[in-house]
């Protein structure tokens, strides 16, 4: 993502992230059709929530995380497509 900051701040323990580019080749080197390309389950932090009352967010922005295949919610914002999801959704920071 570019070094612009978004306009948008989640709340509470809701995290923004940038789901990284679907597959378009196999390792054998197939090309995948659109409509058979499977969601990505990686992206980038872009913005944090300030967290619960007593629990901290963990994540922070520019962390690459693995979070689940139907895990958050799809927006648009400023032209980007992105997620917003709860932080307990995601699985791991890689």
């Amino acid at each position: 993502m570019a070094a612009k900051k978004l306009t948008v701040t989640p709340l509470h323990d809701r995290v923004i992230i940038k789901p990284a580019a679907a597959e378009e080749k196999t390792s054998g080197g197939i090309i995948i059709p659109d409509t058979a390309k499977e969601k990505p389950q990686r992206g980038i932090v872009v913005a944090v929530g300030a967290g619960k009352k007593d629990e901290p967010v963990t994540v922070k922005v520019g962390n690459n995380v693995l979070y689940g295949k139907y895990a958050g919610t799809e927006i648009t914002i400023e032209g980007q497509d992105l997620l917003i999801m709860r932080e307990s959704d995601i699985l791991a920071i890689v």
